[in-house]
């Protein structure tokens, strides 16, 4: 299949050449080209006075959004050869079939991202061709509010989108389900008035010096547990935080402790953490032992590499305990055996490799076990920090949890921030499996979501929200982050405040 994709010749972007390099790169894919259009206008130079300033007082790179010299689209000018489909980046070619559309809340161009993520949305991007959809997902970002941040983590994900899509259409799969989609709007104004500008760069500023005396006064992030005996229905069957309320797991203000997991386990249980000691600025994990009155001192490291753990997936099999820990700055999936537990874990496997996955969570169910992560761009032309860590759920499956993993031909199967990032062990309610999600739709682990799964096979995936949990009097603070059950212990993770000097 060639693909030609239609975009700004004189204002090509750096994501628009990591595109170009990922389409070619697609199997079943044999060329790919461009049409340099002359588009009537491009970013505006008080979006780009934005950026700079953004990058300036928030010290970050530019990636995606960045300009490049029209000569970068060079290897890919190939105008003789006719086309199986066009990618239309610019939104001016009338719909017909064999050509996709790039549309952002139902609005052509890279105009509708940048009037999007200013309104403070959270895109929803689709690709439509002769008005049906053939993919579409609602784009994250890890810095809310930032409208850099926010347009080069889109621009990646849009990236990821594309170019699914393309591998599914290319391998002859079936594509995501069509939908009737009217008529797209006409690109908003891409303006950006000199009051406006004048007003977000003086928020800006004020907002990075509330951040540094946050930071001077308090340590951030600071993260706390709470457990409660579970004597009752649980959070998956009551939808809500229990009258009861939580008991907090204490820590010394030096430290935070967070992703609790309880595990029954050789007749006691034990809660295992994220540690994560301020001082060092890099996690292990822990755990403490649980009695009948709750946790037996404070927790004890049990695990540490030399790279960030977190999110302790611990369970039960074969008669020994074993541990998926997050280990994405390795960019790695690893298993771990316990020898000596709640201690003494040895690395068995590892399961991933080449990956910046997230929160991975094991599932057995029809006679495979599944992996659910969510998956930054780690494609090796993908530009440095490609993507949100929240949106992109992929998945994998083995015949034995030990692997081999096979990655699922739908990948990613959801984009969504809202639903994608695991949140803890999934669970079976009436013969259905409910997966709690984080909601970072607004910032990392903002609420805990409930999702069931409707379907999970090696040809498909779907789930449908069905309750949202959110931090409030019974659980306070701006986050709610993790869910997870086990011994008779029921556990979350929220954020708290720790003051740097303590009266």
């Amino acid at each position: 299949m060639h693909v030609r994709v239609r975009l700004d010749g004189a204002e090509p972007r750096r994501w628009q050449i990591a595109l170009l390099q990922r389409i070619a790169e697609t199997p079943g894919i044999r060329a790919v080209s461009v049409d340099a259009a002359a588009a009537p206008d491009g970013w505006p130079d008080k979006i780009e006075l934005l950026f700079r300033l953004e990058a300036l007082i928030h010290g970050l790179p530019r990636i995606g959004s960045e300009r490049l010299p029209p000569t970068a689209l060079n290897p890919w000018r190939r105008p003789d050869a006719k086309p199986d489909l066009v990618l239309d980046l610019c939104g001016d070619l009338p719909a017909a079939p064999a050509l996709w559309h790039v549309a952002y809340d139902g609005r052509l161009g890279d105009g509708a991202l940048l009037a999007s993520l200013l309104a403070g949305a959270v895109p929803r991007l689709t690709l439509i061709e002769a008005g049906t959809i053939r993919a579409e997902g609602r784009l994250g970002t890890d810095r809310p509010g930032n409208l850099l941040a926010g347009v080069d983590d889109a621009l990646a994900r849009t990236v990821t989108l594309v170019v699914a899509a393309l591998r599914r259409r290319a391998a002859g799969r079936s594509e995501a389900p069509g939908a009737a989609e009217p008529a797209p709007l006409s690109s908003p104004a891409r303006t950006l008035s000199g009051a406006e500008l004048g007003t977000r760069a003086a928020r800006m500023l004020a907002g990075a010096v509330v951040h540094r005396l946050y930071h001077l006064c308090y340590r951030a992030p600071h993260w706390r547990c709470g457990w409660r005996r579970l004597d009752g229905p649980d959070l998956f069957d009551l939808g809500r935080h229990p009258e009861t309320g939580w008991n907090t797991l204490p820590d010394d203000g030096h430290r935070f402790y967070a992703d609790p997991f309880p595990l029954a386990y050789a007749g006691s249980t034990h809660v295992f953490v994220e540690e994560f000691p301020h001082a060092t600025g890099k996690a292990i994990i822990s755990a403490v032992r649980f009695g009948p009155d709750g946790p037996e001192g404070t927790p004890v490291p049990v695990l540490e590499e030399p790279h960030h753990l977190s999110y302790p997936f611990v369970f039960e099999r074969d008669g020994e305990a074993w541990m998926v820990p997050e280990s994405s700055a390795s960019g790695t999936v690893d298993l771990y055996r316990a020898t000596r537990y709640p201690g003494g874990w040895v690395k068995e496997a590892t399961l991933l490799s080449g990956v910046v996955a997230s929160d991975a969570t094991l599932l057995e169910h029809a006679g495979r076990w599944w992996m659910f992560a969510t998956v930054r761009d780690a494609a090796p032309d993908a530009p440095a920090g490609s993507g949100s860590y929240h949106d992109a759920l992929c998945l994998w499956s083995a015949p034995d949890f030990r692997g081999p993993y096979t990655p699922h031909p739908a990948n990613p199967v959801l984009i969504d921030p809202a639903t994608a990032r695991p949140a803890g062990r999934i669970v079976e309610r009436g013969g259905r499996l409910i997966r709690p999600v984080q909601d970072c739709a607004e910032g990392y682990g903002r609420a805990l979501g409930l999702a069931r799964i409707d379907r999970l096979d090696p040809e498909g995936f779907a789930q449908t929200l069905i309750g949202r949990i959110q931090p409030g009097p019974a659980w306070s603070g701006s986050r709610l982050h993790t869910l997870n059950a086990g011994g008779g212990i029921e556990c979350i993770d929220g954020s708290a405040r720790a003051p740097r000097i303590r009266i």
